[in-house]
């Protein structure tokens, strides 16, 4: 079995007393995505028969697309428009004092960046910079808050590099929780005072994100974890939904219909996942046309192992140590890593890689053609989907989607360095002429 030996505990560190029943809207089980194994909805993560991990089974209302169709665009414009086909309760969208309430980003039509890359058929991005801490993790936060509501956590916290430090400090301060989360030591100063701002406490481990999230899943086995809601630990399963949204909005935006190609960053592979699994549920559902699409995944070269093993034709992937300026696609041993290969596989996709030089430029290039400015992340994909281009693996005559998933703003040490003033001159016409600017 691929994942056994799993390093992870499936340890219920907290849950309702007894008799109570936890409603989460359509979710109906906890499934293993190895052997099957089904478990009641609870804080756990891992499956008790093969250590595989848990995803959020449901029972989606049928029957009615059009109907159904209706109501998702009468719906908040957030993620809660979705909440039927999400593991909330009914009532999240009746509250919307205690989220965020993210989602719902913009959908840009790349023109400028088209021509610039030779795309003859549509190019998007999806810019998910747009949410309330200027990044797609957000999106899975408010999921999980959700989550650690209904099984009666009081402490919210978090394994990050970064952004979903931000996220929980956030979600946290509005929905009324404790926050503790948990970063590198070294991360970008502009996403440390980010996770900071919100009142949280915040805890740098020395070492990378692996030994972060190592630390995490041995406090959340001892008794200072009690009552602890880990949103990417024992809460993954529900935080992991969040992602799916980005497959929905993405259809509903291009009038309800799938996009050809998507080209999406791979830090532990969870939204790839995720957004192929939205992408079914919609066909499933009658609310998209069933037809072909491809998924891409990108990755720095510094921290590539799951494009490694793309490359190699092999099924498991090999951590690696990062070395990156995409600090927050850093994850060196990714978890959904072999389930991202299947997904690339089956769509008729692949996985890439690029260096940092190709991920500032990138970041220039969207920017200059758009007036976005990503992360690093964003030039990930951006840096990833010109290189497809360029070797002949996108299509370019075909609707394509890339995502931008976070800010700028929060990776300024990335461009500083070769991003300054055009020149530097004396207030007067004659040094502006003289400057060569008229």
């Amino acid at each position: 079995m691929r994942r056994k030996g799993l390093a992870f505990m499936a340890v219920q560190t907290h849950e309702k007393p007894a008799g109570d029943t936890v409603s989460l809207g359509p979710a109906s089980a906890l499934s293993c995505r190895e052997c099957g194994e089904r478990f009641p909805l609870g804080p756990i993560f891992a499956c008790e028969a093969c250590f595989g991990p848990l995803e959020i089974a449901y029972d989606l209302p049928t029957g009615d697309p059009e109907g159904l169709r209706r109501r998702i665009e009468a719906g908040p414009n957030s993620i809660w428009r979705y909440a039927p086909l999400l593991p909330v309760p009914a009532d999240v969208v009746d509250r919307p004092a205690t989220s965020t309430n993210p989602g719902f980003t913009k959908l840009v039509e790349a023109r400028n960046l088209a021509r610039e890359l030779g795309v003859t058929g549509s190019l998007h991005i999806k810019d998910d910079s747009g949410n309330p801490t200027h990044s797609f993790k957000d999106r899975v936060v408010a999921i999980a808050v959700e989550a650690a509501r209904a099984f009666g956590f009081t402490t919210l916290s978090c394994s990050s590099t970064g952004n979903l430090a931000g996220a929980v400090g956030a979600a946290a301060a509005r929905a009324g929780f404790r926050s503790c989360v948990f970063i590198p030591h070294d991360l970008e100063q502009g996403k440390v005072v980010m996770a900071a701002v919100y009142g949280g406490e915040l805890v740098g481990i020395e070492g990378n994100y692996d030994d972060v999230n190592r630390f995490c899943s041995e406090l959340i086995g001892d008794p200072l974890g009690e009552g602890w809601g880990f949103v990417n630990v024992n809460l993954r399963p529900y935080y992991g939904e969040g992602s799916k949204t980005l497959a929905y909005e993405i259809c509903e935006q291009l009038g309800w219909r799938l996009p050809d190609q998507l080209v999406v960053p791979i830090a532990s592979g969870s939204q790839l996942t995720k957004i192929d699994k939205g992408l079914k549920e919609l066909i499933a559902l009658g609310l998209v046309e069933d037809r072909p699409y491809r998924i891409f995944g990108a990755q720095a070269e510094g921290c590539s192992p799951v494009s490694r093993a793309f490359k190699d034709g092999h099924d498991v992937v090999r951590p690696v140590r990062p070395d990156t300026i995409a600090k927050s696609l850093a994850i060196g041993n990714p978890a959904d890593g072999p389930y991202v290969l299947d997904i690339a596989r089956r769509t008729g996709g692949a996985v890439e890689d690029v260096d940092d030089g190709r991920i500032v430029d990138a970041i220039k290039l969207l920017a200059r053609t758009e007036g976005i400015f990503a992360e690093t992340a964003g030039g990930v994909t951006v840096g990833v989907t010109k290189k497809l281009l360029e070797d002949g693996v996108l299509d370019p005559s075909l609707t394509t989607v890339v995502l931008n998933t976070g800010d700028g703003l929060k990776t300024l040490d990335a461009v500083a360095p070769t991003t300054g003033p055009t020149a530097t001159i004396r207030p007067s016409l004659e040094a502006f002429r003289a400057a060569g600017l008229a």
